[in-house]
């Protein structure tokens, strides 16, 4: 049997990426005040910033994809040749992707599809759906790819360093009177994710003491892969040099340093960095 591998565009994998693995992304879609852009088809990472950093610019919201388009996705699939479908998804605790595509799969009786909630949002996604696809080149079924992304899920951790917390406010992930005292004391908030949502770790006071505790916490023991992913005007590089430099040995196996997109960046505003781990088991 043969595996297509789904994504949606909240992984932040890159064109590249999906290339590569030969993934299939189905997009959110992000708006900025009566425009909106299926992200990235019609608003790529750097384009998506270049609308940030506007003075004027009006707060972007995100919408999941609808349960066509993921129907659309799964058919596009089958047409190909496949003769299943893995989706990894962005996690149902922040968005209706996931339940969206449960709901065109309802749509395909007696087709195999299988719908993994990642639990996790940006390249958390993305690791998993790159094992999937290379589990599936390899020549696994559809039921053991599943079990191993959900082994490999539990490895899996995110840190996100929040420059402020008025972006997640305003997408309502976070209390109003939380992030006005936030912004009232300095913090420089560090969040994970737990149960599928967002979940706050730590509150450093200044940019300094935010970064060198997201170091902390992404160096404490070794890992496989490593992605740091950023928002303008973050120096990733420095930052990711910084963590492999107090990194355990062996260095992991998989490094890379990209742009947080749109759907992701929307809710995490300018000046963010994070880390995605793939622990060691």
């Amino acid at each position: 049997m043969t595996v297509a591998v789904v994504t949606d565009s909240g992984s932040d994998l890159s064109p590249a990426q999906l290339a590569e693995y030969k993934i299939r992304q189905v997009p959110l879609t992000v708006s900025f005040g009566e425009n909106s852009f299926q992200s990235p088809n019609d608003l790529s990472p750097a384009e998506f910033w270049a609308k940030m950093s506007a003075p004027d610019c009006p707060f972007a919201r995100t919408a999941a994809p609808s349960v066509g388009l993921f129907k659309e996705a799964f058919e596009e699939s089958f047409a190909e040749g496949y003769d299943s479908v893995v989706f990894v998804g962005l996690s149902g605790g922040l968005s209706s992707t996931v339940r969206n595509a449960q709901m065109a799969r309802e749509m395909l009786p007696g087709r195999n599809i299988e719908i993994v909630d990642s639990g996790l949002a940006s390249m958390g996604i993305g690791a998993l759906a790159i094992h999937a696809a290379r589990m599936a080149v390899a020549g696994s079924m559809h039921v053991e790819i599943v079990a191993e992304i959900e082994h490999l899920r539990a490895r899996t951790v995110l840190f996100v360093g929040f420059d402020t917390l008025d972006y997640l406010r305003k997408g309502g992930r976070i209390r109003a009177t939380k992030a006005a005292i936030g912004g009232l004391l300095s913090i420089k908030p560090i969040m994970t994710m737990e149960g599928g949502l967002i979940v706050p770790l730590d509150q450093p006071r200044t940019r300094a003491k935010a970064r060198q505790r997201m170091i902390e916490l992404m160096t404490d023991r070794k890992v496989d892969e490593l992605y740091i992913l950023y928002s303008p005007p973050v120096d990733a590089v420095e930052f990711r040099d910084a963590v492999l430099a107090q990194m355990p040995e062996p260095a992991p196996a998989v490094v890379t340093e990209q742009l947080i997109g749109p759907v992701i960046g929307a809710h995490v505003g300018p000046g963010g960095y994070a880390g995605v781990l793939v622990r060691e088991f």
